[in-house]
């Protein structure tokens, strides 16, 4: 089975100026760079690959804030913006950024659709990597709460998919939720400046086929839920 992967960092609609969520794009795509050569260079998503390669962008503060301020910006959901990394099918990655909602429905997400096939997958599906990137994440957005695994075992666990009632191969959960207990080993934790851990469940790659991981994940979310730390991410509408 070959498991699709993605990483993703929701927190409720936080309304600030577009110029603040240009450089919090900034930082995200300049501290994912070193993770991964693929993550060097961005386009903005288009109807076909041929348009798409016809529109890059360099993801620093000044650009990304034209986009924004251009094309992306829309009265209730804030900023809502699509970048691919040109990579060939298969290899390539995705980046959606919403934020800045007033929604009553829709909350602010980081999301990236990562590689499926090839060198690229390889490299980009290790622990350190998502780590690495989920951070990135963090330390840009601020988030409530990321994931990164597989849609087969976000789909096995969570029937809707709700963000931050889950656990995943990389999860975050932000310092505001409370205090992450002791875990069974081999599970990992880290800490994300003074805004929250990361919690990685194991070192190798996290299968939804391996029992030994379900079995892990399991325990691990019982105990995240029995402390509390396990809750929807609410949008203030």
């Amino acid at each position: 089975m070959n498991e699709k992967y993605y990483l993703g960092a929701y927190w409720p609609g936080r309304v600030e100026p577009v110029e603040s969520y240009a450089r919090r794009a900034e930082i995200f795509f300049r501290l994912l760079a070193p993770d991964e050569p693929t993550f060097n260079r961005w386009f903005e998503k288009a109807g076909s690959r041929a348009d798409a390669l016809r529109h890059p962008f360099v993801p620093n503060e000044e650009s990304l804030l034209k986009l924004f301020k251009k094309k992306y910006r829309h009265d209730e959901v804030g900023v809502s913006f699509s970048a691919w990394n040109g990579e060939p099918d298969g290899a390539s990655t995705g980046v959606r950024l919403a934020c800045g909602s007033t929604s009553e429905l829709l909350g602010d997400l980081c999301v990236m659709d990562l590689p499926t096939r090839g060198e690229a997958r390889e490299r980009v599906l290790t622990a350190p990597v998502l780590s690495q990137a989920l951070r990135a994440a963090v330390l840009a957005w601020d988030p409530e709460w990321g994931i990164a695994t597989s849609t087969a075992h976000r789909d096995r666990v969570s029937e809707f998919a709700v963000p931050g009632t889950f656990v995943g191969w990389v999860t975050y959960l932000s310092r505001r939720l409370g205090t992450v207990p002791p875990l069974p080993s081999p599970v990992h934790i880290e800490w994300v400046e003074d805004k929250g851990t990361l919690i990685v469940m194991c070192p190798a790659r996290f299968t939804v086929s391996n029992p030994e991981h379900i079995a892990l994940a399991e325990q691990v979310q019982e105990q995240l839920n029995r402390a509390g730390l396990l809750k929807p991410i609410q949008p203030q509408g």
